[in-house]
């Protein structure tokens, strides 16, 4: 099992980070373009548990690759979690949490994920798999701070 957690202060409400966070159509918003990300459901809809989120993504290559989520807990405001239900990884499992913190909310991703192959899958994690993800999560991170700007509260 592989792991990666990720932490980012913003200047917003509670219910402003989980109103942009709990849309699936802000997630296109926040993945970097060149992945050609793309719902292929419908997108407007806030998630809910038990919802199924279908996507094509490209990760190698420009090779679409479909990808199905389920949002399988949701406790609004402060949490959800999707888990992948087919796609790329043997297993994915990302909880989204949001906590209030003075002037802003601290937002916290947990990263769970296995890849097929065994020990080929995990060479490929190393040489490849785990770059892409954080990358993806780094584009995540600066583009938050570039819609809703730095959190400034002093530490």
């Amino acid at each position: 099992m592989h792991t990666l957690f990720y932490s980012q202060k913003l200047p917003l409400s509670l219910e402003e980070c989980w109103n942009f966070f709990s849309c699936p159509k802000n997630l296109k918003i926040i993945t970097p373009e060149h992945l050609g990300f793309e719902i292929l459901n419908d997108e407007d809809v806030t998630i809910y548990a038990g919802q199924i989120i279908h996507y094509k993504i490209k990760p190698i290559c420009n090779i679409p690759i479909e990808w199905v989520t389920e949002i399988t807990h949701i406790q609004k405001p402060d949490y959800f979690i999707d888990e992948q239900r087919a796609g790329p990884y043997k297993l994915w499992h990302h909880e989204h949490r949001f906590e209030p913190i003075p002037n802003g909310v601290l937002i916290h991703d947990s990263v769970y994920y296995q890849l097929f192959g065994g020990c080929i899958g995990r060479t490929l994690n190393s040489l490849y798999v785990k770059k892409t993800v954080e990358a993806i999560f780094q584009y995540r991170k600066d583009k938050l701070e570039k819609l809703f700007g730095l959190y400034t509260q002093a530490e």
